[in-house]
């Protein structure tokens, strides 16, 4: 008897969860509510680089529709920031450019990639005080989203080599004072972590 028992408790204690997991798990599902900011990116094919890779970063022009005016250039930033963990070789363009004016400052800065970016979509809904002071409007309410779309271009051949939508939105827990570029970090650095195979 005591060694069935012994049997069944270590079943048991087997089929547990790590304290880790369970807050991976906890976190996943709080986002999947939309209690907590949540991001999906869709890409176009599954192409990966090596870490050595020399990519320059930059944005268009584009201001996105949506009522929202993000900073010109945060889509570059906030991919910089992301990138540079796992690339050691980043750079990203100083303010938005078009397409090929970015082309031709990667070439000329020796990168092999350029990744292309712009805020395809950006909605900022009341989240202060001040804000519903301004706006008054019921309809207003609630969380922030947005869409992000990326290209990545292999500088010297000006091949495709993937394209990225990602879109956001905020959670009921965060929304308090927040704007559709505070979604953009951690998307955008779960995409540099896909790229090099260690994402989902």
């Amino acid at each position: 008897m005591r060694s069935l028992l012994l049997i069944v408790t270590v079943l048991l204690l087997g089929g547990c969860m790590k304290p880790s997991d369970l807050a991976d798990s906890a976190i996943y599902q709080l986002r999947d509510v939309g209690m907590l900011d949540h991001s999906q990116t869709r890409r176009a094919s599954s192409w990966r680089l090596q870490a050595d890779s020399f990519i320059y970063i930059a944005q268009g022009h584009f201001v996105p529709p949506g009522g929202a005016y993000p900073r010109p250039n945060v889509v570059a930033e906030e991919a910089y920031k992301g990138f540079v963990e796992y690339f050691p070789m980043v750079r990203r363009a100083k303010s938005p450019l078009g397409l090929e004016e970015s082309l031709a400052e990667a070439r000329e800065a020796g990168a092999h990639y350029l990744l292309y970016s712009r805020f395809a979509y950006a909605d900022d809904r009341i989240g202060t005080i001040e804000e519903w002071e301004d706006q008054e409007a019921l309809d207003r309410l609630g969380t922030d989203r947005g869409v992000i779309q990326l290209m990545l271009i292999e500088t010297n051949t000006r091949y495709l080599v993937d394209t990225a939508r990602i879109r956001g939105r905020g959670g009921l827990l965060t929304l308090y004072d927040a704007k559709p570029e505070d979604l953009i970090g951690p998307a955008l650095q779960d995409y540099a972590r896909r790229l090099l195979g260690l994402g989902r």
